[in-house]
């Protein structure tokens, strides 16, 4: 197997994937033992002499493996080695990425103090090098942040102006994935 063919089994991990309406919207695999076989490509492919970059992705990709699959530990250990290699290749856009997953894998190992940290850094690197590219990201994975420690007016302001920049990219699986959180909060709201 190739990185590429690697990547490109990648690109259907949302076939994989389903957001749990029953604890905060969080991925959660529909075939674990596809998730896995996907873990152990990846990991054989970092067996063989990579390239930096290569080895970027595929830690970048098992991150996000892991943490779906409950591995939050070896999430956070390969997304911080994605966090090292963008600050050294001073790529503001793979620090903003990884720190978005690095907040997403810190959420699920409910450490959510930790997981704001990074969505805040993620939206301050993209105030201070004037991209927005990836904002609607921060915005909605802080919401959703917020949501699970029931700070419901921060995460509302999060969620609607995810929503707007969502409306404004459109594209109606962000703009659905943003108004399923909202419909949470409201959920949430009536609850308590």
């Amino acid at each position: 197997m190739t990185i590429q063919s690697f990547r490109e089994k990648m690109n259907e991990i949302n076939n994989l994937t389903y957001f749990d309406s029953t604890d905060y919207l969080r991925e959660k695999p529909t075939d674990g033992s596809k998730v896995k076989d996907l873990i152990i490509q990846a990991q054989c492919l970092l067996k063989q002499d990579l390239k930096e970059e290569e080895l970027y992705i595929l830690n970048g990709a098992l991150g996000n493996l892991y943490r779906i699959n409950g591995k939050q530990k070896k999430a956070i250990a390969c997304l911080k080695y994605c966090l090292l290699y963008a600050q050294k290749e001073k790529s503001t856009t793979k620090e903003i990425i990884t720190s978005i997953r690095l907040g997403e894998a810190y959420k699920y190992d409910n450490e959510h103090g930790i997981a704001i940290e990074h969505f805040n850094f993620a939206m301050k690197l993209g105030k201070e090098n004037k991209t927005d590219e990836y904002l609607d990201f921060v915005l909605q994975h802080k919401g959703k942040c917020l949501l699970e420690l029931k700070r419901l007016d921060e995460a509302e302001t999060c969620l609607i102006e995810a929503m707007k920049l969502r409306v404004k990219k459109g594209r109606p699986a962000l703009i659905q994935s943003t108004q399923d959180a909202l419909n949470l909060l409201k959920r949430i709201r009536k609850e308590l």
